[in-house]
């Protein structure tokens, strides 16, 4: 099962870890009392054996005060053979021993257990003194818990050290959680990073930078909800008046006359409209897929596209240069931006006039992809150039219908897509020209 709380998992590792060490230094310690207590009585038995070795008087053996008292206290079996094999000793103890035994240390195993003996041999006799390894194991054990008494009383409180410790240390994330789930819904003020341990600061400082963006798109949100209440007002307005002028018109003439103004105001509020849209969708969200676009192509389907409106108005629009070259954006976007900018021109450039696009490949590596509109209209003042990318701008006097949005958008468009413009004057000085520099892309 996965464990999702952070609390849990820390306390499960930590407490786990005290367990595993707990039960690692309980074994630890049960092998160095083990080994201890062989040494010890691997020692006894020795000094056991030598004692009953070196007893002088050999009619008198055994005599029970020549025992040492501790080889019936530490459970050892004795016997004594003479160097021709005859038992003249053993103690009241039944076992399983072999009748002859090894000099020095062995481990025998018998159907009573496994036992450690020890054989010395004198001029005269044989002496075997041997002991339970059942002994030892319990002597081990009881050391071992004389040394883990302490370290078992230690850890349940170290456990409950480490409970608080983890309750305390998340004490911020809590206090965090709940001054986000108590704030109101348009509270986006940046969350307070004082007092937070630096491990969450980060998360805090990322949520502080999406609360910042959020409040931006709320503020244009609001910005362009209110530029379009106020440019629809008009025209609704003036559609609402046509609408009365036609239903007023006595003759067939004052009746076609006023249709037809009515189309016209129907046609400027579908464009407004349009462009109202085309500009909320630039505004930055979620980050639209993009690709490699050839856009010289593009540029070519938009001008194909305008053409007609171009000849309607007797406008000469064209390419003027082609050169293969591509770069890396949203296509819908990178169309609303070039149809944006042939459409300005051929509404802005007078009959008889000339529009002409051109698409220019970078010469060397670095350099940027350029689209260049250029018309020979009426342009614009160089102190005006500034302020005609800000939305609703028309400037005082242009006869023009529009509503100030197409070049608000190409800029939108452009700062998407990491792109600068510029605007210059046309051909011979006359008329506008504007150039979008992209960044260019390998064409591999």
């Amino acid at each position: 099962m996965t464990i999702r709380s952070l609390r849990a998992r820390l306390l499960a590792w930590l407490l786990g870890g005290i367990a595993v060490v707990g039960l690692c230094g309980g074994v630890v310690v049960y092998r160095n009392a083990l080994k201890q207590a062989d040494g010890f009585f691997d020692y006894h038995l020795k000094q056991t054996a030598v004692v009953l070795r070196d007893l002088p008087v050999e009619y008198l053996w055994p005599m029970p005060s020549s025992i040492p008292s501790r080889a019936r206290a530490y459970g050892f079996v004795i016997r004594v053979w003479t160097i021709y094999g005859q038992l003249i000793y053993r103690t009241p103890v039944q076992t399983a021993l072999p009748n002859l035994t090894a000099l020095g240390f062995s481990t025998v195993k018998t159907p009573q257990g496994s036992w450690r003996v020890y054989g010395v041999a004198s001029s005269t006799r044989v002496i075997q003194v041997a002991q339970p390894m059942r002994v030892r194991q319990q002597q081990a054990i009881e050391l071992a818990m004389k040394a883990l008494v302490p370290f078992a009383l230690a850890v349940p409180i170290l456990g409950l050290l480490v409970w608080f410790a983890v309750g305390h240390t998340l004490e911020p994330l809590q206090r965090l959680a709940a001054s986000v789930k108590a704030r109101r819904l348009d509270a986006l003020e940046a969350l307070p990073l004082a007092g937070l341990p630096d491990e969450v600061q980060p998360l805090v400082g990322a949520l502080n930078d999406l609360l910042g963006r959020l409040t931006g798109a709320l503020e244009r949100e609001r910005a362009f909800i209110a530029d379009a209440a106020h440019e629809l007002r008009t025209p609704l307005t003036a559609l609402h008046l046509q609408l009365g002028a036609l239903e007023r018109a006595g003759t067939d003439e004052e009746r076609a006359e006023a249709t037809q103004r009515l189309s016209a105001g129907v046609q400027r509020s579908i464009r407004l409209v349009e462009q109202l849209l085309s500009l909320e969708r630039q505004a930055p969200r979620t980050e639209a897929a993009r690709g490699r676009i050839a856009l010289d192509e593009l540029a070519r389907e938009v001008v194909a596209e305008l053409v007609p409106l171009a000849d309607a108005r007797g406008i000469d629009l064209g390419m003027a240069e082609a050169q293969r070259a591509l770069i890396q954006g949203e296509s819908d976007s990178i169309a609303t931006l070039v149809r944006n900018l042939v459409d300005n021109a051929v509404r802005y450039t007078p009959g008889g006039g000339r529009v002409d696009v051109s698409v220019i490949a970078p010469g060397a590596a670095g350099q940027p992809v350029k689209l260049r509109v250029a018309d020979n209209g009426p342009g614009i003042a160089p102190e005006e150039r500034a302020r005609v990318f800000d939305r609703f701008y028309r400037h005082p006097g242009t006869q023009v219908p529009g509503s100030g949005l197409g070049l608000a958008i190409v800029k939108a468009i452009a700062d998407a897509h990491g792109a600068d413009i510029e605007l210059g004057a046309g051909e011979g000085g006359r008329g506008l020209a504007v150039t979008v520099s992209f960044p260019a892309i390998s064409p591999s």
